[in-house]
């Protein structure tokens, strides 16, 4: 069985209608332009995200609110999603 790549359920037909339409419709020289303006606006979502996370940091290290909940639970989820990666694989191998 021949299994083609996808990118969020989009095959490469998709992808290669979906840019001989840009071409169509905004022309081979508008499309670098375009890419680069999507590029600076997701660097600039990027930034205000990072921004955004350290204020966030910095408000809870002043408070002294204790973040090790957190830690705690994300270290379980990786322990329990590891035991099932290590189950799974072995049901797979004996299919």
């Amino acid at each position: 069985m021949i299994q083609l790549a996808t990118f969020l359920f989009i095959g490469a037909p998709e992808v290669i209608f979906i840019l001989l339409i840009l071409v169509m419709v905004f022309g081979a020289d508008k499309i670098p332009e375009i890419a680069r303006g999507m590029g600076k606006g997701m660097r600039m979502l990027r930034d205000a995200t990072t921004d955004i996370k350290s204020e966030i940091t910095k408000s809870v290290d002043k408070q002294g609110i204790d973040t090790n909940v957190t830690k705690n639970i994300t270290e379980e989820i990786k322990k329990v999603k590891d035991d099932l990666e290590d189950f799974t694989g072995s049901v797979k191998r004996k299919l």
